[in-house]
Parts: structure tokens; C-alpha cells; sequence
């Protein structure tokens, strides 16, 4: 007889006796792997009736039903030279052994099988099977692959490629365990230390199952710890399927947030030793049932629909808003945006132009300039307005600044707007002493005279000068 390994878990009892079903939830053993137990955590709120222990159809030695903690379960199993095509029937019999005692389906427990010796292959992932049904049948199908035995390149394909969510597993916001099972009966042939502990790094429960010459040492660098818990060998494939009641009570539990019987609305936490509580999902609060929940904050859920932006109502309820430049549409959710040129809310002092975003921007008539408010406007050339007043020629001194000049011949008279002819003011100051009293009044009073004729004079011009444009418009 081969001796004893030190260290691992040599399973006497299940070689020389029978194996009686198995109730659900035995843990006050020794050495049994507990999930869930080793911190608060929690499981998705379904409520399911309480499983009670079945026989599974069919009449499965030993295998007995449990409600057990949703998995992604992946088997890592060696089809090298060294195990005969009869042990490889045995090792897919342990597989669906383990099968029959769990909860699969979508929402439950997910299996996978990679398949490895000198090459890796994936028979099936994840998220291919939902049943049990079509599982085993998968798994009755799997042929050995032969030569070599590559363990620490299948566990590095299950981690990368088998444990993703792309390939059916659930991401960390699910907190559902990824578990993998790793069967072999030789030495590794590559190196198994260093992948190993990346996988178990990334959150993957590795146990690995020995037969006959299994390597001890490579067992348990391979293996999570503790290592009593995750280290199991066989001495042969004719005896590795009643290991499958091993792995119903390492993944079977009596708590009610595993069992689902906790009938917690939205998630269940263990406390511990059979106890737990209810908690809600975010936006929600527990009731004084403590086990049902209420919308606090149904905006903050992100399940309002509302295009733009989601406003709370005193009651609980809520309703949809939409930004400025935008109209709410009839669905009472989604927004179209308005023409604001056209609401006359635009603000622009001058003119409103439409953008095709929705939005809108101001513009200024000719001669202004857009302020810094980008709505209100500033004179840029006031002479070029035509409102300056200048009677011969209008001078811009730069933004909203001017004076007015008069054409050659002529002096800008004292309102700095009008002109008048420089040889008629010359003549009116050569007849009169300007340096008396009285001409210089007599002066002010010809100049002004003469300046009223003068205007006089042009008013006739200019009359004449428009009837000989209408007579020309009419001939």
C-alpha cells in the first residue's frame, strides 16, 4: 500500500465504506470548506421555497440535492497519456456527480470544463449550459486529449479565458465565488507556482484533487489555503467519484442568505451561525418589516428614463426636466431642443441667430460691435451710423467718437456741425471796425442776418433742386 502523504486529506472512509445521502448544510465538521462563512456578505434577494434534501433523478449513488450559494465553477481535468480511457470515464462521472448535488442554472451555480495534458481546450464555458441535463450530457461527451501534462498552463487558460465575463462569469458587483477544481493524477510538466498564485490573487478558490501519482508538492502550490480544506487524493480513479459528497457539503449551507429562504426583498447579509438581515440597493430603504423596501431617491436609481435631468417629487415619485434651450417631448421623458430666436427669450439687443445644436448666439447690426455679454452691442462708427449731425463731413475718432469738418472754402461755425463760406465772413469783417462796440454788435447782427439768408438760400436750392428730380422722374 502506498503511504500516507503527509498533509493531505486521505480519505479512508469514503474508500471502505458506503456513502450515505447527504443532508444539506453540515457544518460543525472539521476541515470542510464553509462558503459564505468567512465574512458578511450577500446573495441576490430571489425567494425560492426552502430546499429540502432529494434524491436526484435517476438514482446517483451517494448524491444527494442542496440549495447551495450560486458558483462560476470551473473543472480543470488532466486527460494525459497516463489515465487510462476507463479512469477518464470515472473522472466525468466525479463531474457529474458534483453536478447533480448543485443548484445550476443562470442565476445559480455556472459550470465550465477545460480540458488539458500537452494542449489546453475549453469544452464548453460558463454561460453555455443552464441545466443539469445538458451539462452532463456535455460532459459524457469530452474525449482525453493524450500526451503531457501542461497543469499550470490550464490553470492560466481557466483564469484568463473561462473566468471572464465575456465567457459567462459574473463580475464583483454579483459576489458570487469562483471556484475551480483541479484533477490530475501526474507531475506538471511546466511550471505551476507562479500562475497559481496569480489566479488565486484574482479571487479563484483553487482545490486540487490527486490521484495515484500525483505529485504531493505540486498539489499544494497549486491549492488555496488553507491547504487541509483544498487538498484531496485518491489513490484511484476507481474510487475519485465519491469525492463528489465531499464537495456537496464543502458547497452546501444552512444560512438562510445561501438557502434563500431569508425572504429579504433586495439583498440578504450573514451575520454568522445561521443568523442574517436585510438591506436595501442603493435609492432604497428597509421598511419596518425589515425585509421589504422603499424608494427613497427613485432619480438616484438611474432607472427614471429622463433625457436630460430627474427631480424628485415630495411623494417619492418624480419627474423629468430638460436644460435650457430644450422642451420637454409628450413622452414626458425625453427632450427636443426649442428655437429660442423665435420663444423671444434669447436676450440679444440686436439680432438672434439659431445654431443646429439647439443652442443660439447674438449678432449686432452694421456699425456696432458684440460686448463682452456676447447679447448687447456698441456703437463702432457712429459717422457711419448717419445720425452725426454733421452738415459737410463726418469724422470718426474711433469706437462711438467723432466730430464733424467742413469741405475746403468753408469754417465749422461754433456748434461744430454747420459750415459757413469764408469769403462772405471775410467781406462782413472787412465793412465794419471790429474793434468798436458798436460795430462789433453790428458785426454779430450781419453775420447773423446773413447766415439766416444764407440757410434761406440753400432751402431754395435745395427746393428747386428736388423739383428738377421729380420733373426728370416723371419725364
Amino acid at each position: 500500500m502506498r503511504p500516507l502523504f503527509p498533509g493531505l486529506l486521505l480519505l479512508w472512509p469514503l474508500l471502505l465504506c458506503p456513502v450515505a445521502p447527504t443532508a444539506p448544510g453540515p457544518l460543525g465538521r472539521p476541515g470542510f470548506l464553509r462558503l459564505g462563512t468567512r465574512g458578511s456578505g450577500g446573495s441576490p434577494g430571489h425567494r425560492p421555497a426552502p430546499a429540502a434534501p432529494i434524491r436526484v433523478p435517476g438514482g446517483a449513488r451517494g448524491a444527494g440535492f442542496c440549495k447551495s450559494r450560486p458558483l462560476d465553477l470551473v473543472f480543470i481535468i488532466d486527460s494525459s497519456r497516463s489515465v487510462r480511457p476507463l479512469e477518464f470515464t470515472k473522472v466525468k462521472t466525479f463531474v457529474s456527480r458534483i453536478i447533480d448535488t448543485l443548484d445550476i442554472g443562470a442565476a445559480a451555480t455556472r459550470v465550465a470544463v477545460v480540458n488539458y495534458a500537452s494542449t489546453v481546450k475549453i469544452e464548453f464555458q460558463l454561460q453555455t449550459h443552464s441545466d443539469k441535463k445538458a451539462l452532463k450530457r456535455a460532459v459524457e461527451r469530452i474525449a482525453p486529449l493524450s500526451t503531457g501534462t501542461m497543469s499550470g498552463l490550464a490553470i492560466r487558460t481557466a483564469m484568463e479565458e473561462a473566468f471572464t465575463v465575456q465567457a459567462g462569469a459574473r463580475g464583483p458587483s454579483f459576489n458570487i465565488p469562483k471556484v475551480a477544481i483541479i484533477v490530475t493524477d501526474g507531475r506538471p510538466q511546466d511550471q505551476v507556482t507562479e500562475v497559481a498564485a496569480r489566479a488565486r490573487a484574482a479571487g479563484i478558490e483553487l482545490y486540487a484533487v490527486g490521484v495515484d501519482r500525483a505529485d504531493l508538492r505540486s498539489l499544494r502550490m497549486m491549492a488555496s489555503e488553507p491547504l487541509e480544506e483544498h487538498v484531496f487524493y485518491v489513490e484511484t480513479y476507481g474510487v475519485i467519484e465519491k469525492l463528489s459528497s465531499k464537495f456537496q457539503e464543502t458547497f452546501c449551507a444552512e444560512d438562510p442568505c445561501l438557502l434563500g429562504t431569508h425572504r429579504c426583498q433586495h439583498v440578504c447579509v450573514s451575520d454568522g451561525d445561521g443568523r442574517h438581515h436585510c438591506a436595501c440597493s442603493q435609492g432604497y430603504a428597509l421598511n419596518a418589516d425589515k425585509k421589504t423596501c422603499a424608494a427613497i431617491d427613485k432619480c438616484a436609481l438611474n432607472t427614471h428614463g429622463c433625457g436630460h435631468i430627474c427631480v424628485n417629487d415630495r411623494n417619492g415619485s418624480y419627474h423629468c426636466e430638460c436644460y435650457e434651450g430644450y422642451t420637454l417631448n409628450e413622452d414626458r421623458k425625453t427632450c427636443s431642443a426649442q428655437d429660442q430666436c423665435a420663444l423671444g427669450t434669447h436676450g440679444c439687443q440686436h439680432i438672434c441667430v439659431n445654431d443646429r445644436a439647439g443652442s443660439h448666439r447674438c449678432e449686432c447690426y452694421e456699425g456696432y460691435t458684440l460686448n463682452q455679454d456676447k447679447k448687447t452691442c456698441s456703437v463702432r462708427d457712429k459717422c457711419a451710423l448717419g445720425s452725426h449731425g454733421c452738415q459737410h463731413i463726418c469724422v470718426s475718432d474711433g469706437v462711438a467718437s467723432y466730430h464733424c469738418d467742413c469741405h475746403a472754402g468753408f469754417t465749422l461755425n461754433e456748434d461744430k456741425k454747420t459750415c459757413s463760406d469764408i469769403q462772405e465772413v471775410r467781406k462782413l469783417v472787412s465793412i465794419e471796425d471790429a474793434c468798436g462796440c458798436e460795430a462789433t454788435l453790428a458785426f454779430q447782427g450781419k453775420v447773423i442776418s446773413y447766415l439766416q439768408g444764407l440757410n434761406t438760400k440753400l432751402d431754395g436750392i435745395l427746393e428747386k433742386l428736388r423739383a428738377n428730380g421729380l420733373g426728370q422722374i416723371h419725364h
